[in-house]
């Protein structure tokens, strides 16, 4: 198995579940992992995007799993060209060569290639309509993934967690109450937060039962920000009171943001038999680890 991104929140987490079942290699660029030296290679996607392709004609592996994505939705606005090098170029050429040498592809995706204007969870047979350029991207990417090769797989997924430090948001929130400083989580944008520890197993059961094809993969619990933020604060017996809410019109974004992008697992959880976390069992899970592991 390649992780294309192995220090990352997905990518390092997914190392831990996989590593009894599979000879595990993963890429890096500036960020350093606890890994054997051999298991490991340095590659700036950015500056060097064919060394990727080298890499995977060299080891063809069974399996490649790409979480590479820039995660500013904003830069991605501004940069056009950045955006589309490292969410379709690099892809493309991914899956170019995963077909030559017969490997399977794993390309996470997002729910911003919805506009948000559906009052229910989407499903695959949704119609995608991005509304920044971000989710614009990501949705050219999966068209590609899916068309070069029909044995690689698409996940959808949506602000995912975890206990780690590259869990972005649930970071923020407990380490600025912690600190007595408050924080301002939109109130206006609904997503299905993902627990990452749900897609690591995930992950390893596509491989296992060798499904293909397009799936959304996240948590049960369609929430806003700010209520993903009231549940962190709960569990981790932190004051509710610093967190003020906030509409998107208060706390302007650059990129525009589609206001309910909740996503339905429910044909992944059939098809693999899984059950992904809702908000409270996830951040149980996370919380409970927080108390055996340092982060």
């Amino acid at each position: 198995m390649l992780i294309i991104g192995g220090s990352g929140l997905v990518g390092s987490t997914l190392i831990e579940y996989a590593a009894n079942s599979y000879d595990v290699h993963v890429t890096i660029n500036k960020n350093e992992i606890n890994l054997n030296a051999d298991k490991v290679t340095k590659i700036d996607l950015i500056e060097e995007p064919l060394n990727v392709v080298k890499l995977i004609k060299k080891l063809e592996p069974n399996f490649i799993i790409n979480t590479a994505a820039h995660p500013s939705v904003d830069l991605c606005e501004n940069d056009h060209k950045l955006a589309d090098l490292l969410h379709v170029e690099i892809p493309y050429h991914m899956a170019l060569v995963c077909k030559e040498v017969g490997s399977k592809l794993i390309q996470f995706s997002t729910d911003a290639v919805f506009d948000g204007t559906s009052n229910r969870k989407y499903t695959e047979d949704d119609k995608p309509n991005p509304v920044n350029y971000y989710g614009k991207t990501r949705l050219r990417a999966e068209k590609i993934i899916l068309e070069t090769d029909i044995k690689n797989v698409v996940l959808r997924t949506a602000v995912i967690y975890g206990w780690h430090k590259r869990s972005r948001f649930s970071d923020w929130i407990i380490q600025s109450l912690r600190e007595k400083k408050m924080v301002d989580p939109h109130i206006d944008q609904y997503n299905t937060p993902t627990l990452v520890d749900d897609l690591a197993q995930v992950i390893l059961k596509i491989c296992k039962m060798d499904i293909s094809g397009l799936y959304h993969a996240v948590g049960k619990s369609c929430i806003s920000r700010y209520e993903f933020a009231q549940v962190l604060a709960e569990k981790f017996g932190l004051d509710k009171n610093l967190i003020k809410p906030v509409t998107s019109q208060e706390k302007k974004q650059l990129a525009p943001r589609p206001p309910r992008t909740c996503l339905d697992a429910r044909r992944l959880e059939d098809a693999i038999n899984f059950d992904f976390c809702n908000i409270d069992k996830g951040v149980s899970f996370i919380f409970a680890k927080s108390k055996v592991n340092l982060q």
